[in-house]
């Protein structure tokens, strides 16, 4: 069996995985402490999340082009060590600048990390189905984050959160230097360095744009139910139960990896983004409300299908080592995006621009359908694309 096969290696993906992408489940309860307890303003708040999301991907898009040429055994374990590092130093500080700095190194470090995670996985013999135990195991975490931290950082105080996420990359630096394994640069890679294409690039931007809605939703999500009247009690409900679905969709995904279309589920997924969206941001009550517990599931079963589906039409490993840069490009601009938004025009206005976005991630999936002969020549059999 090939070391990147091994049960270690998988463990180590996995753990990278969770750690690299901690601001999929933290983003409202970040944003919401950075609002609440430090006194940020939306647009700042949301800013400091955007600086943390711009470093992953200034970090995955210079990364990525050369990850087929690269051994990198160490490059995770070190650039969690300096996350961690970055995160520790922040429960220390309370200024805007220290934060932005803070945010910005960590970022940078996280997504070095994360595109060596995502390009291993790539090269992998199944990289749909690692992905999914990737997101099986970020739901899990999901979970416990969701439930646990609101009332460590209450007891505990507001740089609670950065020892939370200073203890995570921990983790994830020891599990990656022991366990992460050692490719050669040449082993089980493609040596064309040509351009990606067309396909490709169509999948690539319609995530960034699912990625972008997902984030400006989520950002905002604690602070919407908040101002509209609804209880401690009730946001927290809704967030252990959105955590505890979040562990299905990657599963569902890896069992119906052979009987879905990856961009018939892109299609679908986008469609579905823009409708709960819309729903959460536009209207008043508990119940529209809750309906965001379907919002992580529809991103999470979606981007398992491209995933995968990237990882066979390119086979390099460098679209999936650009996952990072695909992913928070979108949840980068997000923050701040949204937080301008809500102050400018309300929170209506973020399932319009949610709409919007997901129409276009629709069209790029949908045109995408059709691809390149050296593309078709690789996909498996009895997938349609």
């Amino acid at each position: 069996m090939s070391l990147v096969n091994s049960w270690s290696s998988k463990l180590s993906l996995v753990t990278g995985h969770m750690a690299g992408m901690i601001d999929q489940p933290a983003l409202p309860i970040w944003v919401g402490t950075l609002i609440a307890s430090y006194a940020f303003a939306p647009a700042q708040a949301g800013g400091l999340a955007t600086l943390f999301l711009l470093g992953v991907v200034i970090s995955s898009v210079v990364l990525s082009p050369f990850f087929h040429r690269l051994p990198g055994r160490w490059v995770p374990s070190l650039g969690f060590g300096v996350s961690a590092l970055s995160f520790c130093a922040m429960t220390w500080v309370n200024d805007f600048v220290s934060f932005a700095i803070g945010h910005l190194v960590a970022g940078f470090a996280t997504g070095l990390a994360l595109s060596f995670i995502h390009g291993t996985m790539g090269r992998t013999a199944n990289p749909h189905r690692i992905f999914a135990m990737g997101g099986v195991g970020l739901g899990v975490f999901a979970v416990f984050f969701l439930g646990g931290a609101p009332a460590l950082i209450a007891e505990f105080g507001p740089p609670t959160i950065f020892r939370i996420f200073a203890f995570i990359m921990a983790i994830a630096c020891m599990v990656t230097a022991l366990l992460f394994p050692s490719v050669s640069a040449n082993e089980d890679v493609v040596k064309d360095s040509a351009g990606f294409s067309r396909p490709v690039w169509l999948c690539m931007i319609g995530i960034m744009a699912m990625a972008l809605v997902q984030a400006m939703i989520f950002s905002f999500l604690e602070r919407m139910g908040a101002e509209r009247g609804l209880s401690v009690g009730q946001i927290q409900g809704v967030f252990v139960v959105m955590g505890l679905l979040a562990m299905l969709p990657t599963l569902l995904a890896a069992l119906l990896e052979k009987r879905l279309s990856p961009i018939t589920v892109g299609i679908a997924g986008a469609l579905a983004q823009g409708l709960i969206a819309l729903l959460i941001s536009c209207t008043t009550g508990f119940w529209p409300y809750a309906a965001v517990i379907g919002f992580p599931f529809v991103m999470l079963f979606t981007h398992t299908f491209i995933f995968g589906h990237l990882a066979r039409i390119e086979p390099t490993g460098r679209a999936v080592a650009a996952t990072p840069a695909m992913v928070m490009s979108g949840s980068a601009v997000a923050p701040l995006l949204g937080g301008v938004l809500v102050q400018v025009l309300g929170y209506p206005a973020l399932g319009i621009t949610a709409v919007v976005l997901d129409l276009a991630a629709l069209a790029f999936f949908a045109t995408s359908r059709k691809p390149l002969p050296q593309a078709a020549a690789i996909m498996p059999s009895g997938v349609a694309n």
